[in-house]
């Protein structure tokens, strides 16, 4: 695959690519501090939920390098300090706080600070490695998923660029592309960034993936005209239950996924997962700046003073969903009992290894 790396960790520097100025230029950006990570993430140079948890976990590691202590108990104050301000820039991508709470947790046991700095980095480090090998997993199975159907719809990002390589919900056009299997994937614009437009229309193109642009208002349309025969979609945050957050607009696809017959397929590493959250409605929805709605490429489109309510995400509840597509395996309904029992195993054998 041909697609740029969305992180790379260089000489003890993290550098992104700069989703903001994609698809016209690709730029890598430095990033030296955490207040530098922190507007990385609120502005979208970097997004999608599982490059998020690593540029954080980044972010706070090199962060953490400038502490003036050697008091171990003043030092892990600092991080749970810094920890928190992080994790409040995107509130609703879970994998954020994951990360963030995986750097704390291998701070903690640790005696002295200057080991406690180097520890931060390899756990970050490490992170980034998993989150590759996760996501060539989860395209090893939606492929197997997908094995007899070309015609597939998305939304969104969901791809190489929003993770350390591949993606969740892209990863099996990149691998088929790879393999000789030829998609033809149909990508929603996704509004209000255009996301979908700017990010997978460029990022598929850039594999040699057969992708038509289409707006999110033709999606019912284009499923009849063009015979979808599946949706797949990412996510930020995936409940006890299965409702599950993401790009606003994906509701509106797993309904006409139903109404269709098609099935409708969530993709994400199990660091997705919040099994603290019984059900979608206790999933906090990020609401951003008006300017999203109203302008477009800094022009405004709408008369003066109109009212925007502009929600960054929706929730689909379990309902709608076909399976779940994980890097430990396929997740199918009963999602209150499956989750629990496949991401809490999953878990459980992450713990008996640590400690072996």
């Amino acid at each position: 695959m041909n697609v740029p790396l969305s992180i790379k960790w260089e000489g003890e520097r993290l550098i992104i690519l700069d989703q903001q100025k994609l698809p016209h230029e690709i730029i890598y950006i430095t990033l030296e501090n955490m207040k530098e990570v922190h507007d990385a993430i609120i502005t979208l140079k970097v997004r999608g939920a599982p490059a998020i948890g690593i540029t954080a976990a980044y972010g706070l590691a090199i962060e953490a390098q400038s502490y003036q202590t050697n008091s171990m108990i003043d030092f892990l104050e600092y991080l749970k300090r810094d920890a928190a301000y992080l994790g409040e820039s995107r509130p609703t991508a879970v994998n954020l706080v994951w990360a963030l709470d995986r750097l704390l947790k291998a701070a903690s046991p640790i005696d002295s600070v200057s080991d406690a700095k180097q520890i931060l980095i390899e756990e970050a480090k490490i992170i980034h490695k998993e989150d590759e090998e996760s996501c060539q997993s989860i395209g090893e199975f939606a492929l197997s998923l997908l094995e007899d159907k070309t015609k597939v719809m998305t939304i969104c990002n969901a791809g190489s660029i929003a993770t350390a390589k591949y993606g969740t919900a892209l990863a099996p056009f990149h691998l088929g592309k790879e393999r000789g299997k030829e998609f033809e994937v149909f990508a929603c614009e996704t509004r209000p960034v255009f996301q979908g437009a700017r990010l997978t229309a460029w990022e598929l193109q850039q594999s040699g993936v057969d992708v038509t642009l289409i707006t999110d208002s033709m999606a019912a349309h284009t499923i009849g005209a063009k015979g979808i025969e599946a949706i797949i979609v990412g996510a930020d945050r995936i409940a006890k239950n299965g409702d599950t957050a993401n790009k606003i607009g994906t509701l509106n696809l797993a309904i006409l996924a139903s109404v269709f017959g098609i099935p409708f397929y969530v993709a994400a590493p199990s660091s997705t997962f919040d099994l603290s959250i019984n059900n979608g409605e206790e999933i906090p929805i990020e609401e951003r700046k008006v300017e999203e709605i109203i302008n477009i490429n800094g022009k405004a489109i709408t008369p003066s003073n109109t009212k925007v309510f502009n929600p960054a995400f929706d929730v689909t509840p379990a309902k709608y969903i076909t399976a779940i597509i994980t890097e430990i395996g396929i997740i199918y309904p009963n999602y209150l009992e499956n989750i629990s029992t496949q991401i809490v195993d999953s878990i459980e054998k992450e713990k008996d290894y640590e400690n072996k």
